[in-house]
Formats: structure tokens, sequence, C-alpha cells
């Protein structure tokens, strides 16, 4: 384990990698040893919108809410701790594409550490409900805090991947009395670049009926960059985002996803940070984009009692490339006092 010269910044040391993707090169230099086949195989069929068919690592449960005069449930898993409990409790939130399932490893590594772990989908997506109504950061920071109510869970450290994080930043901002610990991980959105874009509200307009292999291919090309060593085990989102496709409510879930999908674009959270106060951490794999580093390290600094954690040689998803280095990092950070300042962080 290396520390780089800056204040706030802790760096793990870098994992060798294996041979080149052929498919979609992620970043120039980064190896990868497998990709996902050409095309969908032919075994993946349709899996219905609220994932009936994908078994989570752990039983889920449903809490019913009204939302904006609907009636609608928010999916989740609560996992006690294995073995003496420390009293303490840790809130996952997912990325914009992703699923509460792909927390196992970190799951595990809390759970063994005597924490109860909780991992939601939030409203929209995975299993739970898909309403049609106006999405925000706010709204599921919210449906977070309802859902701690629903569990008896006063305070808890809050972790959140990719737009994940964003979600975890608002409700750290808006209820600084339950978060005892702010985790980021890759979060997107760490600069507010909506100036000068204009704005398109969204018109309804979807693509009910898209070209499987053109929209199979985009997936590949997402997917594949977001990992410096692809491996065969991440096929299941590529696999979940095909088979949704291929169901009935297709239609339905393109329309939330597009209500949904763009918050980052008008709904910034990088004017929260001067008013967070919880102890942060900005964790994440490098090779994420040109920019991440630099601002993941800004970040840190704007934050009151953050401190920032680089992982070299690892891409946008840390904790299923680099599951070990992540889970080392959470139990460190989490067991921290919460009322000490960051590591190495000088107060201003």
């Amino acid at each position: 384990m290396t520390t780089t010269a800056g204040p706030r910044t802790h760096m793990c040391a870098a994992l060798s990698l294996a041979a080149l993707l052929a498919l979609a090169p992620p970043h120039p230099g980064a190896a990868q040893s497998h990709h996902p086949p050409a095309e969908p195989p032919a075994e993946w069929g349709p899996i219905s919108i609220n994932l009936e068919e994908f078994e989570y690592p752990h039983p889920v449960e449903f809490m019913n809410l009204r939302v904006y005069g609907q009636d609608v449930r928010i999916a989740y898993m609560d996992i006690a701790p294995v073995g003496p409990a420390n009293g303490r409790a840790a809130v996952f939130h997912h990325g914009g594409s992703y699923y509460g399932w792909y927390w196992k490893r970190q799951i595990e590594a809390l759970a063994n550490e005597g924490y109860r772990v909780v991992v939601k989908d939030r409203l929209g997506w995975g299993k739970s409900s898909k309403p049609i109504l106006p999405y925000s950061m706010s709204l599921h920071a919210s449906n977070t805090a309802r859902l701690m109510e629903h569990l008896g869970i006063s305070e808890a450290a809050v972790i959140g991947h990719s737009m994940g994080g964003m979600m975890a930043t608002r409700f750290a901002f808006l209820y600084p009395e339950k978060t005892t610990h702010l985790v980021t991980i890759n979060q997107i959105g760490l600069t507010d670049n909506r100036a000068g874009r204009g704005f398109r509200p969204f018109d309804g307009e979807i693509d009910a009926d898209p070209d499987l292999q053109r929209a199979y291919e985009a997936d590949v090309r997402t997917d594949t960059r977001r990992y410096v060593e692809w491996k065969p085990e991440f096929l299941d989102h590529l696999r979940i985002r095909h088979g949704q496709r291929l169901s009935g409510d297709w239609p339905r879930l393109a329309y939330v996803r597009r209500l949904g999908g763009n918050l980052r674009s008008i709904d910034t959270v990088v004017d929260d940070w001067p008013h967070i106060r919880t102890k942060a951490l900005i964790l994440g794999g490098e090779i994420d984009g040109p920019d991440f580093p630099a601002n993941a390290r800004r970040a840190a600094e704007i934050l009151p009692n953050g401190e920032v954690f680089l992982i070299p040689n690892i891409g946008h998803n840390p904790h299923e490339e680099a599951p070990d280095i992540v889970n080392a990092e959470l139990i460190r950070f989490l067991g921290t006092d919460p009322t000490s300042p960051a590591r190495n962080l000088h107060r201003r």
C-alpha cells in the first residue's frame, strides 16, 4: 500500500492484468482476458422488468408506501450480522443501470464484521415498482429514510456506486442525523456540467421495439469499458439488459428509464458537498475517464471531512473487479469514529 503526495489521497498497489480485449477496448493500455459473445446466446430468453426470474444472494423483502398518490413497493435485502453484532448498519445504493444483487461480496464482508447490511433496489428499477412519476435524487433519498424507519434503523453508513453515489450524497445532505459515514464509489456527477446544455423535457417518446443486436452491441461496449479486466461473471448484467428488452413490459421499463435515468444532468449534488459534515470517503477505480481521479480529489477537498482512496488499474466497478481491496477499505473506514477527522485531513 502506497500513499501519494496529496494530503487526502490513498492508493493501493496496482493489480496484475491479462491480455488486451479485442472487442471494445475500454482504455488505452487496459488489458482484458475475456470478452462477451458477439451476439446474445440463444438461451438468453425474456426477463421480466421486475426480475422475478433472477435470484438475489439473500431473501428479498418489500416495503409498501405511497408516493405521488401511487401505491408502490421498494425491494430490499436486510442481512443480519454473522456472529456478534457490532451495533452498526450500512445501507447500499446501486448504480444507474445496475441492481442490488451486485453488492454480494460487500454484503458478505460487512456482515462477517458484525454489520447489519441493507441493500435496496431504487424505486423504478430492479425488483422495485416501476411507477410513472417525477424521479429525483431527493425522492430516492427520502425513500431510503423511509426504509430505515421501516426497519427501525436510526442511523447508518450510506454507500453508493455511480449514480447511487449521488443518491447517497443527497441522503447525507438531507438527513445528517441518520448518517454515520458517507462512501461514494466511482460516483458520476462529480462536476456540474449543466451550463450551456439547454434543457429538453421528456416528451414520452421511447424505442418500444429496439434492434436487439445493435442494442446488445451497445451494451457490450458500455459494460466492457467499465472494467479493466472483463470476467465472464459480469455477463449477468448483459443477460438482464437483453432479456428485459424481450419482455412484454419493455415499453414501460423504457419509459421509466427515460424518466429516471438522466438525473445527473438536472439534479447535481456538487453544491451539497460543503454542507455535509459527515465523515466521507470518495473511493474508486482510477480507470474511469481521464478526469475521474482529479475530480475525486477535488470532491474530497470540498467535503468538510472527506478523504479519497483510488485504486490503480481498476475501472468503474471496483466492488466487482477488486472486491477484496474495496471490502478492506470499507471495513477500515466504517470502523472509524464518525466524530473524528478524516485520515490526513487538516481542518480549515
